[in-house]
């Protein structure tokens, strides 16, 4: 695959918060509150697999719209529940953990271009189990993917039914997570993220990488490589919109609720960047 190197220097989130609290994306957060602040932990073991799922997520609600970010264990309290909703958005952006801040960012940014409202397709996820819902979601994300047989790519946060829908459009996963070891097929799944960035032809990313601080490498060495940057988001999904065109080349964004948590049709937004002339 030919790539196309840029010298020129990646976005960054924390640019992005800066210019948020400056107003430049729309009413000033100083005067915004958070009305709703909350807390998830749930765990999800497919059908098949012997990988029970763990994840934890913080919510904010902004007037219309939720914005959420996936966190490790240990990271955020439940406390934070009670300490943070009705706080001013400007203050959460500041001074919050990281993923909350994130969280309170991608409230910001849905409530100002709603993800229903912007030029993205939707896309419906159908009645089903969480193994249907699982397996339509990630055939979604791989979707996005323009690549040939045998194309290397590097999977940031690694899912099963993921590496299984990027080897039916042909590509070799190089599977990258802090938390496995491996996927159900026995493939070994590194924690080295450089690595894999350093040899994939095209990267597939979770927007977790936005709540633990890997987002900004992970940019910078796709866009330094010219290669594709593919994000599925649940956490952060407005945040990482704001990165199409400047690194990410398409998006998959599933604002809350996120899939896990409904048997009944819920919808994800597939963005593609414009191609530049």
């Amino acid at each position: 695959m030919t790539t196309r190197t840029t010298t020129a220097p990646a976005p960054t989130v924390d640019a992005l918060i800066t210019s948020v609290l400056a107003g430049e994306h729309g009413p000033l957060p100083s005067a915004l509150v958070a009305t709703s602040v909350f807390w998830i932990h749930h765990g999800t073991r497919l059908a098949g697999g012997d990988t029970t799922y763990l994840n934890q997520y913080v919510l904010v609600r902004l007037g219309g719209s939720f914005g959420g970010c996936a966190f490790e264990p240990g990271e955020i309290d439940p406390a934070v529940c009670r300490d943070a909703s009705g706080a001013p958005l400007d203050v959460l952006l500041r001074e919050a953990p990281r993923p909350l801040r994130i969280a309170a960012l991608d409230a910001y940014l849905a409530e100002q271009h709603p993800h229903r409202d912007a030029a993205a397709e939707p896309i419906a996820l159908p009645v089903g189990t969480p193994e249907v819902r699982a397996r339509a979601r990630d055939a979604a994300i791989a979707g996005l993917l323009d690549i040939g047989a045998g194309a290397r790519v590097g999977l940031i946060g690694v899912v099963d039914p993921l590496v299984a829908a990027i080897r039916e459009r042909g590509g070799v996963p190089l599977p990258c997570d802090f938390n496995l070891r491996a996927t159900r097929w026995g493939d070994p799944v590194t924690t080295d993220m450089h690595e894999v960035l350093e040899r994939a032809d095209a990267v597939v990313a979770t927007g977790m990488t936005l709540g633990n601080g890997s987002f900004d490498t992970v940019l910078d060495r796709c866009r330094t490589r010219g290669i594709p940057l593919v994000v599925y988001a649940q956490s952060g999904s407005a945040v990482a919109r704001a990165f199409l065109g400047s690194g990410v080349t398409a998006l998959s964004a599933e604002p809350f609720p996120f899939s896990q948590f409904s048997a009944d049709p819920t919808t994800l937004y597939r963005y593609r960047a414009v191609a530049q002339p």
